[in-house]
């Protein structure tokens, strides 16, 4: 539970959405962990984990009860396996308003954070090559959305596509590769694209072949495991590359890709970084340079506070891309080159009522919301944000 509560308290912190307004829910579907089910002390279902129709009936049931419940309701989607997270988005993003934020919130966070670092780096859009290592739900969403914006700053939809390295642990996705899935599909490169490859293992593209053929400007880590941004790959990418973007996106810091600190050193101080976690200032060249924590908290309090100020019906992919521009026009490296990509955590609640404003008016115009001018909607918003007030304590003798 502590992942719902924990979500909740940042809309309520950096969004100002009441507490009242909100409700965490775990679904319990059992456990197949012997080691839970053998200690007196577990809390949870003890059953075999239900996997299959069983496992969807009980989702259905689950979403037909809250649908009738609360027909208004913004439901958000944590935590589900890369197996169900969007199978089950698919399936009910029509039928409720609701968004996996494994999927399209650190999607909407990751492009803000490129078009904020592209800035700095004065390399467009269009010309972007990304690399993303992960290429389960939320690699794979980080792609789509970048694709748009590509096709959104005026690329073709083929070259953009074209664009895009994604690596799993069969290494990089190439046409005729097995078992590849319906989200993976669009990127799957062509025997084409690697012509005059040099390999270190001809059977299985490594990331370090891909950072080393094809000069990725950006590398985005969503795969969970810890160090896989290695030395040879971040020095291999900085010979290439004047100022390399590069996230390692993946929580906790014990799953992080690389450290603030090693990325530093290994790109002689010239990446521009982003991390999933939380990392301490580096020491570099005499000065203490923070590390940008590329979090989703930038986007889905604001994702719920314009859906609930609005009265969306839906949300749209659109709607993920308006909240990812509203972050990046708020990057201070846009104003100083040697800024932060992303504005501090002091200010979530200004970024939270930016991105509300962005996502409220393009769901009006997706027509997934009642149209009304601009100055009613923002006092809408600003009507949503709660502010806590705590009376003073009075000592009485």
């Amino acid at each position: 539970m502590g992942i719902p509560i924990g979500k909740l308290a940042l809309y309520t912190a950096c969004a100002g959405i009441h507490p009242d307004q909100t409700l965490p829910i775990l679904l319990d579907v059992g456990t197949s962990n012997q080691e839970r089910l053998a200690d007196p002390l577990y809390v949870g279902w003890r059953h075999e984990r239900v996997r299959g129709p069983d496992y969807d009936g009980f989702i259905e049931e689950f979403i037909s009860a809250v649908t009738q419940r609360w027909p208004d309701v913004l439901l958000q989607w944590e935590d589900f396996a890369g197996s169900n997270a969007s199978r089950l988005l698919t399936r009910y993003r029509d039928r409720l308003c609701s968004f996996n934020d494994d999927i399209e919130g650190t999607a909407a966070i990751a492009t803000g954070t490129l078009l904020a670092a592209i800035k700095v780096t004065g390399i467009a859009l269009g010309e972007q090559r990304i690399a993303i290592l992960g290429a389960g739900s939320a690699g794979c969403g980080i792609a789509s959305l970048l694709w748009q914006a590509m096709i959104d700053a005026g690329a073709n939809e083929a070259e953009a596509r074209r664009r895009f390295f994604l690596i799993d642990r069969n290494g990089l996705l190439v046409e005729g590769m097995a078992g590849i899935t319906p989200a993976q599909m669009p990127f799957l490169q062509g025997p084409e694209a690697l012509t005059g490859w040099r390999l270190e293992t001809p059977n299985r593209i490594s990331l370090l072949d891909v950072v080393s053929n094809a000069r990725p400007t950006a590398l985005i880590g969503v795969s969970g495991q810890a160090g896989a941004f290695s030395e040879p790959v971040i020095r291999a990418m900085a010979k290439a590359i004047e100022r390399p973007v590069i996230f390692p996106l993946s929580n906790p810091t014990s799953r992080s890709e690389a450290t603030g600190e090693h990325l530093m050193a290994w790109s002689d101080g010239r990446a521009l970084i982003g991390t999933g976690s939380p990392f301490p200032p580096v020491a570099w060249n005499g000065a203490s340079v923070k590390v940008t924590q590329t979090n989703n908290s930038y986007i889905f309090p604001g994702i719920g506070l314009g859906v609930l100020a609005a009265g969306a019906r839906r949300i749209s992919d659109a709607m993920f891309m308006q909240a990812a521009k509203a972050v990046a026009l708020m990057s201070p490296a846009a104003e100083d080159g040697k800024g932060q990509l992303l504005p501090p955590v002091t200010e979530l609640r200004a970024v939270a009522v930016a991105v509300a404003k962005a996502v409220a008016r393009q769901a009006q115009a997706d027509h997934v919301a009642d149209p009304c001018d601009a100055a009613e909607l923002d006092r809408r918003i600003a009507a949503y944000v709660w502010e806590a007030r705590y009376r003073p304590y009075q000592k009485i003798d």
